[in-house]
């Protein structure tokens, strides 16, 4: 069985670690420009304290889902997915700055989360219809071949 590395776009790279942390930074600012420095500093706390309360509330409320879908025996598909929403959304919250703060809590929030999990949905579904294109030629372990690609039968011969 191969592995199959994941690379990201180039671009999406860029978007995370120089667009977004300026825009934060201008965000930042012009905040401090309209309230004052030390308020923009006292909503980045209440902001994170709140947070992470959300974090800790909807967090256990995510793993009581988890687990009675489990007990009682069924796949836990939007509970596994709430999970992992809530885990982002805590992790963007960590990061200093209003925007991502407001990314991760439309991630958190329970009314703003099913929106979030059919976008993922549609994310991962459209991922998982492009990994498992259809295979021509022989199947066998290692075979690569997708439509559209040359299949040439051949034998491997060691010296």
């Amino acid at each position: 069985m191969s592995t199959r590395v994941v690379r990201l776009p180039a671009w999406l790279l860029v978007v995370a670690f120089v667009v977004v942390p300026l825009f934060e930074i201008y965000v930042l600012i012009r905040v401090g420009q309209v309230i004052g420095a030390w308020w923009t500093i006292a909503l980045l706390i209440a902001d994170s304290l709140i947070g992470g309360w959300l974090v800790k509330r909807e967090g256990r409320r995510a793993w009581r889902a988890l687990t009675t879908a489990l007990e009682s025996g069924r796949m836990p598909a939007s509970e596994l997915a709430d999970g992992a929403l809530i885990l982002v959304g805590g992790t963007l919250m960590l990061t200093p700055g209003f925007v991502t703060d407001a990314l991760g809590i439309v991630l958190i929030l329970p009314f703003t989360r099913p929106v979030a999990r059919r976008v993922l949905g549609r994310f991962l579904a459209a991922r998982m219809a492009h990994m498992s294109a259809p295979m021509t030629g022989a199947r066998r372990p290692g075979a690569t071949a997708y439509p559209g690609e040359a299949v040439i039968p051949g034998q491997v011969v060691d010296d």
